[in-house]
């Protein structure tokens, strides 16, 4: 009998150079699945309220944001963990075709049947949580494969990239709405072609044994999950379920071997003072496209592609200082910029407030001061937070900022959108606004508020923050 042997063949992802080609092939694919994703994300978030009168449910559109948002926060944590040690293949596979069945289903249940604020929300949760393996997948691979020089080019396209679909996808939105909003659900459907050359150019091995904490991230989701329903439909009974959830939750990372989040985390003085900034600064993360967009239309008559043809120019200044936030933190230091941040993004809500009657392009010059500090914001904010853990803990810290963001988000989001469709703050304002001007004058006071409230915290708790005791 003879016997064959096999010579096992070379893992590509073992040679440097050949890794870093392949890495690079599959990063403009991921970067490009990243961006169509996003896009979605800030059309739908411009277009929510006019989605919500076609479907019947106005009172409820802010959820259209809300929920895939809050989503959005979890699977980032989820994705990042699974990335170091499930086949990436594997993920984006997963991720590409969720991505897929979630546009289909969305476009199909709202253009061909009569369109339903659930199928909307069902369909955008799907989208969001498909879209966003690319982005996970895309920070694990430049972080592992590329070798160090094109690691700081591939972060900086990644920063870039969002707010650049940021502000395709507002001006897409825009167009669209005024054709039928349900096309923007195909946007990302061209990704699904980019299967067969990433399953090429991803590493398919598996790592060790690393254990996913899903029930603490289902406990925690649902908790998060009843909360933002809370303040959609005012109904107590929301709350109590939110509050027994996340006493359920304390008691289980207490309890649980491998919890995705320790008490200890609860125990950093300093971490939950450095948190507590991103709780109150990215509050209104997701409201001015839709505060313009209800201006735009309420007060001065114009169509929504209109509006986004003005608000566009806000998201490429939060692109160009995003992209600048590095050089500009080098020459004036973290702290200075937080507070410069935070200071723009105050002047923003505050001018806007003041210009509601003023014209809709000196408006889109007040949306641009907010973005701009929007843009330097994160950086600093981040780096503050993540520097309050030992290195050991930065991963779960990373993830928890994205919680974080995504839960106050789309908590914001809920409240400010059900203010917007009440219109319990219209009649009059101390800006001198009347009317529905001075509902929309009310609220942009409010997010100005906010954001004081943020550089406030900042104040009284940096020395806190940026103590190594």
């Amino acid at each position: 009998m003879t016997q064959t042997t096999t010579t096992p063949v070379a893992d590509p992802w073992t040679d440097p150079e050949t890794s870093n080609k392949m890495a690079i092939k599959a990063l403009i694919l991921l970067l490009i699945t990243f961006i169509l994703g996003t896009l979605c994300l800030q059309g739908f978030n411009l277009v929510f309220t006019q989605v919500g009168e076609d479907v019947g449910a106005p009172a409820q559109a802010s959820l259209i944001t809300a929920f895939p948002s809050l989503v959005l926060g979890i699977v980032c944590f989820i994705y990042g963990s699974l990335g170091d040690f499930v086949s990436l293949k594997r993920l984006v596979v997963a991720g590409l075709v969720t991505l897929l069945v979630g546009s289909l289903f969305g476009f199909v249940a709202n253009f061909f049947f009569t369109a339903n604020i659930w199928t909307v929300i069902i369909a955008r949760v799907l989208q969001t949580a498909g879209e966003q393996v690319a982005g996970s997948v895309f920070l694990v691979i430049a972080t592992k494969y590329l070798k160090p020089s094109l690691k700081v080019i591939f972060f900086g396209l990644y920063t870039a990239a969002y707010q650049l679909s940021a502000s395709i996808g507002v001006f897409a939105a825009g167009v669209l709405s005024s054709i039928a909003w349900q096309y923007l659900f195909l946007i990302p459907v061209v990704t699904i072609f980019f299967l067969p050359t990433l399953l090429k150019n991803l590493p398919g091995r598996q790592g060790g044994n690393e254990h996913v904490d899903w029930l603490g991230f289902t406990i925690f989701g649902l908790a998060s999950a009843f909360l933002t329903l809370f303040f959609s439909y005012m109904a107590w009974w929301m709350l109590a379920v939110a509050v027994v959830l996340f006493a359920i939750f304390a008691v289980y990372i207490h309890k649980a071997a491998n919890p995705f989040i320790t008490p200890e985390f609860f125990k950093n003085t300093r971490w939950l003072a450095a948190i507590s900034l991103i709780l109150v600064f990215y509050f209104t993360n997701y409201c001015i496209s839709p505060l313009f967009n209800a201006i735009g239309t309420s007060v001065y008559g114009m169509t929504t592609a209109q509006v986004s043809t003005y608000i566009v120019w806000a998201f490429v200044c939060a692109a160009v200082v995003g992209t600048s936030s590095g050089w500009i933190i080098g020459k004036i230091g973290r702290q200075p910029a937080l507070i410069t941040a935070a200071c723009l993004m105050i002047a923003g809500f505050v001018t806007a407030a003041l210009a509601v009657n003023a014209g809709f392009l000196v408006l889109t010059l007040t949306a641009c001061l907010f973005y701009c500090g929007v843009g330097l914001l994160y950086s600093p904010v981040v780096s503050t937070v993540i520097d309050t853990l030992p290195q050991s803990e930065s991963g779960r810290g990373v993830g928890m900022n994205d919680l974080v963001m995504n839960v106050t988000a789309s908590i914001g989001i809920t409240v400010i959108g059900g203010l917007m469709g009440s219109q319990s703050l219209a009649g009059s304002s101390i800006t001198g606004a009347i009317g529905a001007a001075a509902g929309y004058a009310n609220l942009l006071l409010i997010g100005g508020g906010v954001m004081l409230l943020g550089l406030i915290v900042f104040l009284l708790f940096r020395k806190k923050i940026y103590s190594q005791n």
